[in-house]
């Protein structure tokens, strides 16, 4: 599995528990919920930051 995998289903277990909190009327669980999505795109963008980073790095020879 992935790290985009795993990425997708944060997010989609996110989503769920948020959908879940709002139909319940659970206001706390929906708010969490909305803070692991923000917390799955946050990883996701950390990735593709350090992807870049490694691409930019091969592309003119550099090392960490």
């Amino acid at each position: 599995m992935g790290f985009m995998d795993r990425w997708k289903i944060r997010e989609l277990k996110a989503r769920a528990k948020r959908r879940f909190g709002a139909s319940t009327g659970n206001r706390t669980m929906a708010a969490e919920a909305r803070t692991e999505a923000a917390e799955a795109r946050l990883l996701q963008t950390e990735h593709e930051i350090k992807e870049t980073a490694q691409q930019i790095r091969r592309e003119y020879g550099t090392r960490p």
